[in-house]
């Protein structure tokens, strides 16, 4: 809890959430995150704070319980493999919570359980809210902050 950050990296979700339960770190983060320490991660370190994720690591896609800090469901890859969005969408049709799908070289940045804004290192990256809205899965692009685009800056004279 001294820690100002927190970092979780990749890999397969189902190993990661096993072995965070099995050792009780899901606990330790979830005291964390409410202490107000800063969690963040990429692929399964992202999945992992959802109520629900798209894992995609030992071959077909399927949805996994996460630790459920962040509200709905998050599917990382989305641009990458393409397996990816179709069961996405097939998982959120069949009930999983809507949620947020993200291509690689984008983030999503949430201030509690409310997003905040979506970064990308990358100018072409990007990030969606998808969602069941009258039995269909509808997906809307979310606006993209690219970290390197050119800035104006004011220079005091």
């Amino acid at each position: 809890l001294d820690q100002d950050l927190l970092y979780v990296g990749g890999g397969s979700v189902i190993c990661l959430m096993g072995v965070l339960r099995a050792h009780r770190l899901d606990v330790v983060l979830r005291e964390a995150w409410e202490s107000g320490v800063v969690l963040c991660g990429l692929s399964a370190g992202s999945l992992c704070w959802f109520e629900e994720a798209m894992t995609g690591y030992h071959g077909a896609s399927r949805p996994v319980q996460g630790m459920g800090l962040l509200p709905g469901s998050n599917a990382v890859h989305y641009d990458k493999e393409e397996h990816r969005r179709p069961a996405y969408h097939l998982a959120i049709g069949g009930g999983m919570p809507g949620g947020y799908a993200v291509d690689d070289g984008a983030a999503l940045h949430f201030a509690g359980e409310s997003l905040a804004r979506v970064v990308s290192s990358r100018p072409t990256a990007r990030a969606y809210r998808v969602e069941a809205v009258g039995g269909e899965v509808v997906e809307a692009p979310l606006p993209v902050d690219y970290l390197g685009a050119a800035r104006d800056v004011a220079l005091a004279a």
